[in-house]
């Protein structure tokens, strides 16, 4: 039976239990794009007419009337090129992403818990930008992911993980939570989609749940510790960083409205003005509303912040609780 240190909290001691039973998952539960994708099965073959790229009605597209009406051949092309670019948004997300935590995990102290996790979910974020570029290549769309500027602006994210950390681990749950919760609601669909993208998505899932209970384990344990004034300045940060970071890569490009000649008025419809998409990105952060409540971080000011992002609502009951109908 394990005892606790003198001089180690409990709490402490809980958390150090957590990030190693973590730890354990990455060393023995762990995936190889190139072992455990079988990217030369003749199933995973890429064909111009294959309508298993048609978007399903749950991709925030694929719900759309004007996609619906598309004829198969284009309804093909557009979801080619959308899968392809959602791709290639991830793994520049996790691109920064693994820049931060390298930054984080520069400084700490010897014999810090944390130090092993993270580098254990730097490499699994490597293995993913890998397989969702071969992902993009395979379907070979020339995409480019985000929008231009954020090549520039990115490389100083990572600074944020030295200089407010609560802050870098907010943002990256505003990634990984909609990406997340996007990616399970299809899989749950049991829509049929092309075997090459569901084993990609499985395996990220899978992975991600680590990556996502880390941010929310950190969060938990860093915030009480946290002055007054950065507590109170986080519960500012929170809402607006979930709804910029989940814009950027979510919505589409103009690249992608000209090269899939999709009206502007169709990328508003479902970013995020009709009430389907506004529900669809209120249901996307139930988990981190749920979050922000236990942390103590919903005062009035943060509530009315989170309404003017649209991203307010009812909090989950638990974590990945499916959307409730309604």
């Amino acid at each position: 039976m394990k005892t606790t240190q003198p001089g180690i909290e409990p709490e402490i001691d809980r958390y150090t239990d957590i990030l190693a039973t973590l730890s354990h998952g990455s060393v023995h539960r762990r995936f190889d794009p190139y072992i455990d994708i079988d990217w030369d099965d003749p199933d995973f073959a890429v064909h111009a007419d294959d309508e298993r790229w048609i978007l399903p009605p749950s991709d925030p597209f694929g719900g759309h009337p004007w996609y619906q009406a598309l004829p198969r051949e284009r309804q093909i092309h557009v979801g080619m090129w959308r899968q392809a670019n959602v791709a290639k948004v991830g793994l520049q997300f996790e691109n920064i992403l693994i820049r931060g935590l390298m930054q984080y995990v520069f400084s700490l102290p010897n014999r810090s818990p944390e130090f092993r996790y993270c580098t254990h979910e730097s490499i699994e974020e490597c293995n993913h930008t890998m397989m969702f570029q071969e992902v993009v290549d395979r379907i070979g769309m020339d995409v480019g992911g985000m929008r231009t500027w954020v090549k520039f602006v990115g490389p100083l994210v990572p600074f944020l993980a030295s200089i407010f950390p609560a802050w870098f681990f907010t943002m990256v749950l505003a990634g990984e939570e909609p990406i997340d919760h996007a990616q399970k609601t299809v899989l749950r669909a049991g829509a049929q989609t092309h075997p090459m993208l569901q084993r990609v998505m499985s395996i990220h899932v899978a992975e991600e749940a680590r990556h996502i209970s880390f941010a929310h384990e950190y969060l938990h344990n860093a915030v009480p510790k946290l002055g007054p004034l950065r507590r109170f300045l986080l519960s500012l940060l929170f809402a607006p960083t979930m709804r910029i970071i989940c814009d950027l890569i979510a919505v589409p490009t103009r690249k992608f409205r000209r090269e899939c000649d999709v009206p502007r008025r169709v990328v508003n419809e479902v970013f995020w003005s009709s009430p389907q998409s506004r529900k669809m990105l209120r249901d996307s952060f139930a988990d981190v509303r749920m979050l922000a409540t236990d942390l103590g971080l919903m005062n009035p000011v943060a509530r009315l912040l989170w309404k003017l992002c649209r991203i307010d609502g009812p909090v989950s009951r638990y974590r990945s609780e499916p959307a409730r109908m309604g």
